[in-house]
């Protein structure tokens, strides 16, 4: 007969699944702490009791934090230092050797959580490898919440951040990931949308399935649903807001030649040489490089 017996006097273990209250933060430890990414109502009971019991918080914007613990109403008596991509490699070390002389030190963004296209990746580093704890207190995310809100595949998904400012470099960026077969998920500014869909749409065609998600978790949260091209006219019209993209994973499906020259074109624009640039973009779709480059050329 299967299972075990707990032997009489043994404390009995707690039942799997997910504890009705936060036990209090103890010991020293880094923690990376997510915070809402809108609406307030997403602080969670563990965020409020790591910030309420932080020995020292880094914060990417001191300013915001205290605005967002006021707002909270969360108590709070440790030191505040301001950690951004800026001066991180250098205070990766100075919070290391805080948790070594037994700290406990939140690290938290602006938003969402750290280390996700946000500062926190090298003080984890840091830390883990000196053999000190990092733990974490997770909170929402809107790369995870734009994804789980597309209707697209999830089974397989790549973050790709935010894309580069410069024209010619997001549209190399946006070529290398032309035949990702994988869900993509990118972040841009309201100010360059317009801009970064003209990319997507010379890059991926007009016709692949995405969506770009706005405002998420505020009151006017809203995600638009269509192809490359039918959003690309939508952010041409004006788009306001943090803006998170889903693009659907390539399929594989036969093209011609002379749908991809305005993918040639935007990586010739950039200061790549016709030939390479057509034999780049032949190699990505599964084409002859000379048949892609003789429509570029009498394009």
């Amino acid at each position: 007969m299967g299972g075990s017996v707990t032997p009489a006097g043994a404390p009995v273990p707690p039942a799997a699944g997910p504890q009705s209250e936060p036990e209090a933060p103890r010991g020293p430890a880094l923690v990376l702490l997510g915070t809402p990414i809108g609406n307030l109502g997403d602080a969670s009971p563990r965020m409020r009791a790591e910030i309420a019991a932080a020995d020292l918080i880094a914060a990417e914007d001191t300013r915001r934090f205290l605005g967002l613990a006021e707002r909270l109403g969360i108590a709070h008596s440790g030191a505040i230092m301001s950690l951004f991509d800026h001066n991180e490699a250098d205070r990766a070390a100075v919070l290391a050797d805080e948790v070594a002389a037994g700290k406990r030190v939140v690290l938290l963004t602006d938003a969402g959580m750290p280390a996700v296209s946000d500062p926190g990746y090298r003080v984890v580093r840091e830390v883990s490898e000196r053999g000190l704890p990092v733990t974490s207190a997770p909170g929402p995310s809107a790369a995870l919440t734009a994804l789980a809100l597309s209707g697209l595949p999830s089974d397989r998904f790549a973050f790709e951040g935010f894309l580069p400012r410069k024209p010619g470099e997001r549209a190399r960026r946006l070529a290398g990931l032309a035949r990702d077969e994988r869900t993509l998920i990118l972040f841009e500014s309201p100010h360059r949308i317009a801009a970064a869909m003209e990319d997507v749409v010379a890059a991926f065609g007009p016709d692949r399935p995405m969506t770009i998600s706005r405002e998420l978790t505020k009151t006017y949260e809203e995600v638009l649903r269509g192809t490359s091209g039918e959003l690309a006219r939508a952010a041409h019209a004006g788009l306001r807001g943090e803006l998170t993209l889903v693009i659907a994973g390539f399929r594989g499906t036969a093209s011609d030649p002379a749908d991809h020259l305005p993918e040639v074109a935007r990586l010739v624009d950039g200061g790549m040489r016709a030939k390479k640039a057509a034999a780049e973009v032949a190699g990505r779709h599964g084409l002859s490089t000379r048949a892609v480059y003789e429509a570029y050329l009498h394009a």
